[in-house]
Parts: C-alpha cells; sequence; structure tokens
C-alpha cells in the first residue's frame, strides 16, 4: 500500500476518536476565544475534525506529484471523506448545531454517489473525485468546522456564518449529485 492511501486509512481511524471526544462526557472545561465560550472537547474535536480533513488534500496532492494515483485509493479517498463528514454531522445534530433535514439531505447524498461508484465499478469504470465534487467536500469542511468552533469568529459580530456555511455546503451537495447522476445515466440506461 503507498503513502497517500495510508494517509487516506489514517483519516479514517480519526473518526472514532473525533466521536468519542465530542461526545463522551470527558471534563476538560471550557474555554474562551474570541468573545465566545467553548467547551475544551469542542475544539479538540474540531481540530482533529480539521486535521482529518487536511489529510484529503495531503493525500491526493502526494498521489498525483508522485504519479501514485490508484484505483483504490480512488475509492478509499472518497469513501473516507464520506465517512468524515457523515460522523461529524451526525455529532452535529447530537448536539443540536445543525438541523437534521439539512444532514439527511447531505448524507442521503453521499449514500446515493457511493452507490453509483459502485455500479460503475462492476462495470470496470473507477470515477475519480470532479472539481464539482471538490468544491461539495471543501463547503462541507468549512461549515462543519465553523460548526463546531460555535461560529466563533463571527459570533463577535453576531454573523451567523456557520448557519449560511451549512445552507451553501448543501446547495453544492445537491449540485453535485445531481451532476455526479446526469454525466452516468449510462449506467441505469445500460442496466439488465
Amino acid at each position: 500500500m503507498n503513502l497517500p492511501n495510508k494517509i487516506t486509512i489514517s483519516r479514517i481511524f480519526l473518526i472514532p476518536i473525533f466521536v468519542i471526544i465530542m461526545l463522551v462526557p470527558l471534563e476538560w472545561g471550557d474555554v474562551s476565544l474570541l468573545g465566545a465560550t467553548l467547551p475544551v472537547t469542542h475544539l479538540v474535536g474540531a481540530f482533529i475534525f480539521i486535521i482529518a480533513s487536511a489529510t484529503d488534500w495531503i493525500d491526493g496532492h502526494y498521489a498525483r506529484k508522485y504519479n501514485l494515483v490508484t484505483n483504490l485509493g480512488k475509492f478509499l479517498d472518497p469513501l473516507a471523506d464520506k465517512l468524515l463528514v457523515s460522523a461529524a454531522l451526525i455529532v452535529l445534530v447530537e448536539l443540536n448545531f445543525a438541523p437534521s433535514w439539512i444532514v439527511i439531505i447531505i448524507i442521503s447524498r453521499e449514500f446515493a454517489v457511493t452507490g453509483l461508484r459502485l455500479l460503475l465499478a462492476e462495470g470496470g469504470e473507477v470515477v475519480a473525485a470532479k472539481t464539482l465534487g471538490k468544491i461539495k467536500m471543501w463547503t462541507q469542511i468549512v461549515a462543519i468546522s465553523a460548526l463546531l468552533l460555535h461560529n466563533i469568529i463571527f459570533a463577535m459580530f453576531s454573523i451567523p456564518f456557520a448557519d449560511f456555511a451549512l445552507w451553501v455546503a448543501m446547495f453544492f451537495t445537491i449540485w453535485s449529485g445531481w451532476d455526479y447522476f446526469a454525466k452516468n445515466l449510462h449506467v441505469f440506461l445500460n442496466s439488465k
């Protein structure tokens, strides 16, 4: 297994650590930053999420730069992204930081695209993430990070950036899902 794929797997291994820190009642106290107060566990959880999210860029950059792109990587990378984002969104619903209906739309799209990827793989096609999918992923990361950090940077100005970012992420999630299915419609048209 090459280094980019190992980095991708490390992203998957960070998910349970993130969930435990966010949801297990640990008494680490609170921290005040930029006029807002949040539990230290949320700050640590956000940091883990951001580090795990950054590995998405690192593994992709390294794979392309050193010509280490593999079919396994093309499959594992989006899977790791979907697992990380889904776990974080479910945590946000559990903490009442995100509306469940938006999270259901986002996670449903992720499952649907994963199913389509599996159908494509059966036909011998492995599809790497396209630009719109990457934009979707990064809007999700920004929104989730802002929510995990309690909108801390914008809270002192009473700007609901985190909520707005979640709506933007939902928009790109729907758009990229629609685009993915439209471009791969042949799978359904040619199915037996």
